[in-house]
């Protein structure tokens, strides 16, 4: 009786926690190719565009962080200068990478994200959820000082202007040695992971996905040898019966399993460009078309559907994309800007797709 109460529990608070929360719908991973380059790449799933643009964020900026009271809170200067996605116009990165070699990819954690309470004695060193990863590719080198930071400021329940609540996220820090952390703030704590697999999705809990990694040692990408039952030889249907039984679905705990199945098998990749391509390949697995994931939200249906698809180079310091209206893989060199600029730069990303009509090369 226990165990029947149990299992009719978890489904039905996991059907209320869907209807509680909008879900966006995120996958990042990780390739490391042979000249020792590291590329962290990531979808952005939402319901509603974001209004996304590439911001170019100078060393020697100021900023100031939020508090839940609305007084000023942590005060900083970037010493290094950024390159990644914003959201809505503002001048913070859902994703990015700084001079270092450090990226850091905001993932939409819902249901489980519980911030750090902000006393008044805790607000000079407060900054709002969203705020976190501006404040960590401004001031950081590589992953154990990003986690060193986020340790030193205090994250508290700010809510987000453009979105009227608080943003339930984690964050995942990658550095150019490709050293992996995800940072959690949960019941209050931050919680702090080693991520040796390079991968992030959203709820629940980074560790919860590890475990339920174990759910899928079975699965190999070679193919299963034929199988004889008295007599009888039972033969494969095709290439890739070895991964019968991988999640195809989009919800978190499935992309997870996918995308480190994918990115763990892939051939090695030689140089960064063949890391690079072979991300975006990988991740092609993960786009949501229009329609294939829907809600209802204050009584109206929402589909989620994958807005960009980023990779950072972080030996190089490239930062790559693509959109939703424009699948062509467009490419901002760090180095080559003005990292001393006074202000922050903006590089839109707006544009239809274009047919390239190869009827005149019949030969």
């Amino acid at each position: 009786m226990h165990r029947t109460t149990l299992a009719l529990a978890i489904p039905t608070a996991l059907v209320l926690l869907a209807w509680a929360w909008p879900a966006p719908a995120c996958t990042g991973i990780t390739i490391r190719a042979g000249d020792g380059s590291v590329i962290f790449a990531r979808t952005l799933e939402f319901a509603v565009d974001i209004r996304s643009e590439v911001i170019v964020v100078p060393r020697g900026r100021d900023h100031v962080g939020s508090t839940p009271a609305g007084r000023p809170g942590l005060r900083w200067r970037s010493r290094y200068a950024s390159v990644g996605m914003n959201a809505f116009g503002q001048p913070l990165l859902v994703d990015g990478l700084n001079e270092r070699g450090l990226h850091v990819g905001v993932f939409y954690f819902p249901g489980f994200a519980g911030y750090q309470a902000i006393a008044a004695a805790d607000e000079v060193r407060a900054v709002a959820p969203h705020e976190l990863a501006g404040f960590l590719l401004g001031t950081c080198a590589d992953a154990g000082e990003a986690v060193e930071a986020a340790r030193g400021v205090r994250v508290g329940p700010v809510v987000f202007k453009e979105f009227g609540f608080v943003l339930p996220v984690h964050f995942i820090v990658t550095d150019a040695s490709g050293r992996s952390m995800v940072l959690e703030h949960v019941g209050g704590e931050l919680k702090v992971h080693r991520n040796p697999l390079g991968v992030l999705t959203n709820s629940p809990t980074f560790d919860w996905h590890m475990t339920n990694l174990s759910n899928y040692v079975n699965l190999t990408v070679s193919d299963v040898p034929p199988l004889d039952v008295a007599g009888k030889e039972f033969k494969a249907l095709g290439q890739g019966a070895g991964l019968l039984g991988l999640p195809g679905d989009f919800t978190p705990p499935s992309r997870f399993v996918r995308a480190v199945a994918f990115s763990r098998s892939a051939l090695p990749a030689d140089t960064a460009r063949e890391g690079v391509l072979q991300a975006f390949h990988i991740l092609n697995q993960f786009d949501i078309p229009k329609g294939a994931a829907r809600s209802v939200e204050n009584g109206k249906p929402v589909a989620d559907y994958t807005l960009w698809t980023a990779a950072s180079d972080l030996k190089n310091l490239r930062y790559y994309f693509r959109t939703f209206d424009n699948s062509r893989i467009r490419m901002i060199e760090l180095k080559s800007l003005d990292l001393d600029a006074k202000d922050v730069k903006t590089i839109p990303i707006r544009g239809a797709e274009r047919f390239e009509d190869v009827t005149g090369t019949a030969r």
